[in-house]
């Protein structure tokens, strides 16, 4: 079921089915949301919980108890109940069920907020530990930006900007796995990244750990139409398109966790930038989006 939101002059849907925000239009009707065309990839905006990326051989332990688990976690493919929504905006929330003990054998609870603001739009999600024992997580956003963004652009005509000057490699994922000592250099001294397809058809996806940047922007290099991503509550950041597809859309994902790294442990609580909760807490993170 779709959700329709009005404010401030624009439009959005939010989709029950993963609590996905899956379209943002401006008050000319200017689509800014990749629209899933499964010719290139099927996915818009995905909530990556409760993991982020692939594990080892699928599997993560639990006081040494297997799970198997698919790449990214069940959120994106359960359907939310609706809370509660207003004209620019919308809760809904996901529980632990039968599907998601099999592979999490933890009780949650998972908020999400999906709203219009005056800027762009805001995704705030809020885990709560309902059960009885320490809980462990990790969430990441995966939003899917239309790049170009405007007929008779091209993709080359977009630059990633930081807003800090950023010397630092890119991790990317080799055999599954991420390797701290295995780096491509990507920025040095610099605050622009102009884009190419052949960053993603050689590394698949790039992957920033340690940005000194908490805001971050997909712009045309002429005219500056795009967005701007605040991220300020997630320590990694990563880009990702459809690797030699030539897809026409460029996914800014911060990410609270990350695939399973070389030499991290099998225990889910080893796994790098995971959250833990102790029965009763709960914890919120958001990114922002200010469309420019």
């Amino acid at each position: 079921m779709r959700i329709q939101l009005e404010a401030y002059g624009r439009t959005a849907e939010v989709e029950t089915l993963g609590g996905e925000l899956v379209s943002c239009r401006d008050g000319v009707g200017v689509e800014y949301l990749w629209q899933g065309d499964p010719a290139y990839w099927s996915g818009r905006n995905p909530l990556l919980f409760p993991i982020v990326g692939a594990l080892k051989d699928g599997r993560i332990a639990v006081n040494g108890k297997e799970y198997e688990m698919p790449q990214h976690g069940f959120a994106r493919r359960q359907e939310f109940t609706e809370l509660d929504h207003g004209d620019g905006w919308a809760e809904l929330e996901l529980r632990e069920n039968g599907a998601t003990l099999a592979q999490y054998p933890f009780p949650f609870r998972l908020k999400v907020r999906q709203e219009l603001t005056a800027e762009g739009f805001a995704s705030t999600f809020t885990v709560e530990n309902t059960g009885t024992d320490p809980m462990p997580f990790c969430l990441g956003g995966h939003t899917a930006f239309n790049c170009p963004l405007m007929p008779g652009d091209r993709f080359e005509d977009y630059m990633i900007c930081f807003s800090e000057r950023e010397t630092c490699g890119a991790l990317v994922p080799a055999g599954g796995l991420l390797d701290r000592a295995r780096t491509v250099p990507f920025l040095k001294e610099s605050c622009t990244l102009p884009l190419k397809y052949d960053y993603f058809d050689t590394a698949d996806t790039l992957i920033f750990e340690g940005l000194k940047s908490t805001v971050v922007s997909l712009e045309h290099r002429g005219t500056r139409w795009g967005v701007r991503v605040r991220f300020a509550d997630f320590p990694i950041l990563a880009f990702w398109t459809k690797p030699n597809a030539r897809a026409p859309y460029l996914c800014i994902e911060p990410w609270h966790g990350c695939p399973a790294v070389a030499g991290e442990g099998a225990e889910f609580a080893q796994k790098a930038h995971c959250i833990i909760l102790e029965p009763g807490q709960s914890r919120t993170l958001g990114y922002q989006v200010e469309l420019l």
